[in-house]
């Protein structure tokens, strides 16, 4: 693969509350997954979130959540699907304003935390998703788990679909992300993220927790702009990606 696409999670401070390095952050990837207020992000971070990405050409993608504020996102919630569906286009909505105050606009949707791996099986809440997509603007396309429900749903209705893969996150044999409340779920060696991306764009395969190889196809590869030394890990994927000759480019 010559070309790829690098995301992050940004615009998640809340009032006082600050969480990460976004303008650091928006030097570094070429699309931001900036938080909907849903999960974080007041008005405030999202409107200056959105115009950073507008001042460095990085393409603004909507994060949607689930409605969880103390939980930032990453408890699952039963909603009923058409609830779900309103919740995404109210998300929409309001990211799309602070994009057109700031010269930009919305132009794909990501879920998040909980949400995001909830639509990896939960074909109800999935397709939910999908649905306010297709209501809101059919054109944009979906970033989620390749082989997820999400994804599947995208393809049927017939929106694009654009798998991703997480340069930090550790992989179950079967392809999904290890959860956060258990061992190997996040990776801190800069150099071995490095390596693990690079093998995953020559051989289609990443390294699962238990030794073996999960074949992982991806257009975007995701590093989290929340965790301890993000923007170190992520100046050295880049820096790896430009060594091996990989164009960074936004897929949307």
């Amino acid at each position: 693969m010559s070309t790829l696409d690098l995301n992050s999670d940004l615009g998640e401070s809340f009032g006082r509350w600050e969480l990460g390095d976004d303008e650091a952050m928006l030097g570094l990837v070429t699309s931001a997954n900036v938080a909907c207020g849903f999960h974080s992000g007041d008005p405030s971070t999202l409107r200056r979130t959105c115009a950073g990405a507008a001042a460095k050409g990085v393409v603004v993608g909507a994060q949607v959540a689930y409605a969880d504020l103390v939980g930032f996102g990453r408890r699952f919630i039963d909603v009923p699907p058409a609830d779900l569906a309103d919740d995404v286009v109210y998300q929409l909505g309001a990211l799309a304003a602070m994009c057109r105050v700031t010269g930009t606009s919305v132009r794909y949707v990501k879920p998040h935390g909980a949400l995001y791996n909830a639509t990896v099986h939960h074909e109800e809440q999935a397709a939910a998703v999908v649905a306010a997509v297709r209501d809101y603007d059919p054109a944009l396309p979906i970033l989620g788990l390749p082989g997820s429900a999400l994804l599947r749903a995208a393809e049927r209705a017939g929106l694009r679909a654009v798998p991703e893969f997480f340069v930090d996150r550790g992989y179950t044999p079967e392809g999904v992300l290890v959860s956060r409340r258990e061992p190997g779920a996040l990776l801190h060696d800069a150099e071995e993220v490095t390596a693990r991306l690079l093998r995953l764009l020559e051989e289609g395969v990443v390294r699962a927790v238990d030794g073996t190889d999960v074949p992982v196809r991806a257009e975007s590869a995701c590093v989290h702009g929340d965790s301890p030394g993000a923007v170190a890990m992520a100046t050295a994927v880049r820096a790896g990606l430009d060594r091996a000759g990989v164009s960074l480019r936004p897929f949307a």
